[in-house]
C-alpha cells in the first residue's frame, strides 16, 4: 500500500506505486482496466458537450499528444452546454474532488482542472476506481441539477476516458497538460484547478 502526501508529485512518493499486482476491470460501452495504487488520468464531460461522432473518437483514444490534444481542443471550444463556467457549479465539482481526497481518503490528487464542459483529473485511487467515479459523478450531478432546477436529465456523459500512467516521465507530462489546460483554452485567471490552488497557498 502506497502512502502519499496531499497533492504530492515527487518521484519518491510515486515510484513505489508503479509496480502493479492487482487490477480492476469493468465495462459500460467501453472496457476499463485499472491497476490498484497507480496514477490515473481521467476525463469526464457534460452530456451533449460534443457531437456524437467526436465523442466516440475521444472515448476510444489512448492518451497521446496529437490525437488527444486535438480532440480536447475541440471539446474546449464545443458549442454544447457549458454549465461549469458558472462559479457556483464549478465549485461543487471542485469541493467534491477535494472532499473525496481529504475526508474520504479514497484517492490522492496530483492535478485537476474543472473546465466549462469537462473535468481532467490525475489521481492515485486507494480503492475501487469505478466506485470513486460513480460517487464523483452522482454527487456532483445531484447537487448541480438541484441548483439548476433540472430533473430527469443527465448532467454527465455516461462514459469517461481513463488511462493509467506507466512512468514518472509520463506522470509529469500529464500533470503539466492538466494544469495548463485552462490557459491553452484561453481561460485566463481560471480559478478551478490545482494550479490555481497551489498559487493561492503560496501567496
Amino acid at each position: 500500500m502506497c502512502e502519499h502526501r496531499t497533492m504530492s508529485r515527487s518521484a519518491g512518493d510515486l515510484v513505489a506505486c508503479l509496480p502493479i499486482m492487482k487490477k480492476h476491470y469493468w465495462e459500460r460501452r467501453l472496457p476499463h482496466w485499472i491497476p490498484d495504487e497507480t496514477p490515473i488520468f481521467v476525463t469526464w464531460r457534460l452530456a451533449g458537450s460534443l457531437p456524437i461522432g467526436a465523442g466516440r473518437r475521444q472515448d476510444r483514444l489512448r492518451y497521446c499528444p496529437k490525437t488527444w490534444g486535438e480532440l480536447d481542443a475541440e471539446l474546449d471550444h464545443a458549442s454544447g452546454p457549458r454549465w461549469l463556467a458558472k462559479a457556483e457549479l464549478a465549485r461543487i465539482v471542485q469541493d467534491a474532488l477535494l472532499y473525496g481526497e481529504a475526508s474520504k481518503k479514497w484517492y490522492t490528487l496530483h492535478a485537476w482542472v474543472v473546465m466549462p464542459n469537462h473535468v481532467h483529473v490525475v489521481m492515485t485511487p486507494h480503492g475501487d476506481f469505478s466506485e470513486i467515479m460513480r460517487w464523483l459523478k452522482w454527487t456532483t450531478a445531484r447537487r448541480v441539477n438541484a441548483l439548476l432546477g433540472r430533473t430527469g436529465t443527465p448532467f454527465w456523459q455516461i462514459e469517461s476516458y481513463d488511462h493509467w500512467i506507466r512512468t514518472l516521465d509520463e506522470l509529469g507530462k500529464t500533470i503539466r497538460y492538466v494544469e495548463t489546460n485552462a490557459i491553452a483554452a484561453g481561460l485566463e485567471n481560471w480559478p478551478w484547478s490545482s494550479a490555481s490552488a497551489m498559487v493561492s497557498l503560496e501567496s
